[in-house]
């Protein structure tokens, strides 16, 4: 007589605990950090006459924590482990005179490849190795050519400083299964073929910039219009095809194109494949920023604050791209296959009027932007530092992103010694779980 109640009661207690479950399975698969690493405390002096003695003798109390400027991890990389790059050196701006000044704070300071691993909460440097010249000196980060880049001061900005025509400034970085490098840097913008020892094999520039004299083969085969970056926004990330054949190069900022006044105010920028094998770009596609007052609601908000820094190849068709302010950073998915090839366009031509730059909705003149699908939005998480640069992906369920802390050199402000007064700023990696698997090429 009780048995179908008790069939109801069994019913209805399988149903609750499969709703447990099933809850417990969306709870586990929710998008959370799961882990924050912290650079350790060296200083630049200790760090750079490790591998130059001698090189630095005052280092401004700065800290060697700023190693964030990108983030790359191979299939076969240990576990924890990733390699990263330095920018150009610690360096700032003084305005004197109404304008701004670039000033470099270590000037010897020279581009460096650091392989780092977690070490409980910290991470922990396993290995540097200095990019330099065909001679075996170092190329330093100070900028190339008068009249086209900054010019370069002591940290003062009062005594100017040599450019060198050597000079990178780093921001990009893959590593191939050989061992060899490729970089992403901002100056030409270029893209430098690095080998397992840090010497500089090639550097691509846009045509038309050679750099006679360089301590290393340069060949000025990029799309000439890339020369047009902005001073300091040059390209940013770098990625690169599952068969190692082809490069993707994401540029920070709009092109000066035809002029500053247009590139601050445009919401479009580029991203290069290029055939490294032939030594040549292949394809250029378009990617507009959203709008900067929605991305980033802040008062003074403005389209100029908006950068592309990071990249990571996914599939035959997919990018992770990594768009910011300097406060936040959001992470989309592109896709390539729906998206029109420039490369060789009149969009190329830096005659064409309206130029690409100066377009609201570029589908009006025919071309079809990278599709764009908000992947995460790291604003989201509290424990998120400030200025996001590197993005690495370490399966397709786990990313880890970096910051620059800009070597807390930033506000170049500096006491009665001339030593570097920071904010306290640290260089983090962060490690993320996410919701959904990202759609990784399957080979």
């Amino acid at each position: 007589m009780q048995r179908p109640r008790v069939k109801t009661f069994v019913a209805t207690l399988i149903g609750a605990i499969g709703m447990c479950l099933s809850e417990g399975r969306q709870l586990h698969a929710q998008t959370r950090i799961t882990g924050v690493y912290q650079f350790p405390a060296i200083s630049i002096k200790e760090f750079h006459n490790a591998k130059f003695p001698g090189s630095v003798a005052n280092d401004r109390k700065i800290l060697m924590g700023s190693v964030g400027s990108d983030l790359w991890r191979g299939a076969t990389d240990a576990a924890g482990e990733f390699w990263m790059t330095t920018d150009r050196g610690p360096n700032g701006q003084i305005k004197v005179d109404g304008g701004n000044r670039r000033t470099f704070w270590v000037p010897e300071f020279n581009p460096t490849l650091v392989r780092v691993k977690f070490d409980g909460s910290a991470v922990k440097i396993l290995d540097a190795i200095p990019i330099v010249g065909q001679s075996g000196r170092p190329v330093s980060g100070l900028p190339n050519v008068i009249s086209r880049d900054e010019i370069p001061y002591d940290y003062t900005a009062q005594k100017e400083l040599g450019f060198n025509i050597n000079g990178l400034d780093t921001e990009g970085l893959i590593r191939l299964k050989s061992g060899e490098f490729w970089l992403a840097e901002e100056y030409g913008p270029s893209l430098v073929h690095v080998d397992k020892a840090g010497k500089v094999l090639k550097r691509y520039t846009p045509a038309g910039l050679k750099l006679p004299g360089a301590d290393y083969p340069v060949q000025d085969s990029l799309p000439a219009i890339l020369g047009k970056r902005k001073i300091n926004r040059g390209f940013e990330g770098l990625a690169v095809s599952a068969d190692e054949k082809i490069l993707y190069a994401v540029l920070q900022s709009p092109l000066y194109n035809p002029d500053r006044k247009v590139g601050d105010a445009s919401r479009i920028t580029r991203v290069l494949a290029f055939d490294r094998e032939q030594g040549k770009a292949v394809a250029e596609y378009v990617y507009r920023f959203e709008d900067a007052k929605e991305f980033d609601p802040r008062p003074k908000m403005s389209p100029d604050e908006m950068k592309l820094s990071g990249v990571v190849y996914l599939n035959p068709t997919t990018l992770l791209i990594l768009e910011r302010t300097d406060w936040l950073a959001k992470l989309y998915t592109v896709d390539l296959a729906q998206a029109t090839n420039i490369l060789g366009s009149k969009w190329d031509d830096g005659a064409t009027a309206p130029s690409l730059e100066m377009l609201d909705d570029p589908a009006s003149a025919g071309v079809r932007v990278l599709p764009k699908t908000l992947i995460l939005d790291l604003n989201r998480f509290k424990e998120m530092p400030e200025k996001i640069e590197g993005v690495a992906v370490i399966d397709r369920n786990t990313i880890a992103v970096s910051n620059d802390n800009d070597f807390d050199s930033e506000e170049s402000k500096y006491d009665e010694q001339g030593n570097n007064v920071g904010k306290g700023k640290v260089s983090q990696i962060l490690t993320i779980a996410l919701d959904k698997p990202l759609p990784l090429d399957a080979k």
